[in-house]
């Protein structure tokens, strides 16, 4: 495959996406030790959608089209920029680490399963069912392999249940970006997405969290400009695939799988207190193995499609 068509490939963009996000978890655990939760974030995805109104030439066009398309903008803003972001930070903070990994991880199975109830050509079979759920399990082996048994039993209802609604807040905000294809520009709905949404979070913040940034070190803005950049980044190839002709919602989230292996292995290179274990190796294969499922499954249902 040429440089050209790499570029563009769907599994290729999908996986790059998936690794900017793996990346993130360091970047936030930084942030923390100086801003509160809600006004970080806010923070973050202002710069993130500056980045991406930059990188988009053409002023003009940018601000006809979020005038256009303003309702769908604030919807997606709403949603996944202040509302997911709101119940991942609230539910994690009341969770083990390992618990919350399992719960995040997990995401494209609710997502598949939006995705199933609510678009007539996303439909779960079988063996697509069997790879998310062998996805799910590993990464349950990867996240207990990660803590000692008695932290990870210490579980918040609460928790679990603002984590279980993050996924789904995600799996409706996918399949409505799919559905508003061609709508708006991808780079355009990210970038204002991402700005407006920061906007509403540092608002929301002040009251809930008073003004939370403490004294900084050099640390802090280099993880600010990284988690800035990754987001504007990822989720503006994410919006791309999801507009593209043919992509399918559940499909293209089963590559999420794939964060918190990329994560694992990260901090194994960063941080020096991680080295690999048996039990998060293990969850690896067992994760390969549902994607590799799940690919089989795309390309013996793109076969019998030409067949017919």
């Amino acid at each position: 495959m040429n440089q050209k068509g790499l570029f563009s490939n769907t599994i290729f963009l999908a996986i790059v996406a998936c690794l900017l996000w793996s990346s993130a978890f360091v970047g936030v655990k930084i942030g923390l030790k100086y801003h509160t939760p809600f006004q970080f974030a806010g923070v973050r995805f202002i710069l993130s959608g500056i980045m991406l109104m930059v990188y988009f030439n053409n002023r003009k066009n940018y601000w006809v089209e979020v005038r256009k398309e303003w309702r769908f903008i604030g919807l997606i803003a709403g949603l996944q920029t202040v509302l997911q972001y709101m119940l991942f930070y609230s539910g994690i903070n009341l969770l083990p680490a390992a618990i919350s990994a399992m719960i995040i991880g997990s995401s494209p199975l609710f997502i598949s399963t939006v995705s199933h109830f609510s678009s007539h050509n996303d439909k779960m079979d079988r063996m697509k069912m069997g790879s998310l759920l062998l996805g799910v399990a590993g990464v349950a082996i990867i996240s207990f392999g990660k803590s000692s048994l008695p932290d990870a039993v210490k579980i918040s209802l609460i928790g679990v249940g603002l984590l279980l609604a993050n996924n789904l807040v995600s799996g409706f905000s996918n399949v409505i970006v799919s559905k508003g294809a061609n709508r708006v520009s991808p780079v355009v709905l990210s970038s204002s997405s991402l700005f407006f949404g920061g906007i509403a979070l540092l608002f929301i913040s002040i009251p809930i969290e008073g003004y939370g940034l403490k004294a900084v070190a050099p640390e802090y803005f280099v993880a600010l400009g990284w988690l800035s950049f990754l987001s504007a980044a990822a989720f503006a190839i994410w919006f791309t695939l999801l507009n593209r002709p043919g992509v399918k919602v559940s499909e293209l989230n089963t590559w999420k799988f794939l964060i918190p292996v990329t994560g694992a292995i990260l901090s194994w290179l960063i941080m020096p207190d991680e080295k690999p274990e048996l039990l998060s190796i293990s969850g690896m294969v067992v994760i390969a193995a549902s994607l590799l499922i799940m690919n089989y499954s795309n390309r013996k249902a793109s076969r019998y499609r030409a067949v017919s």
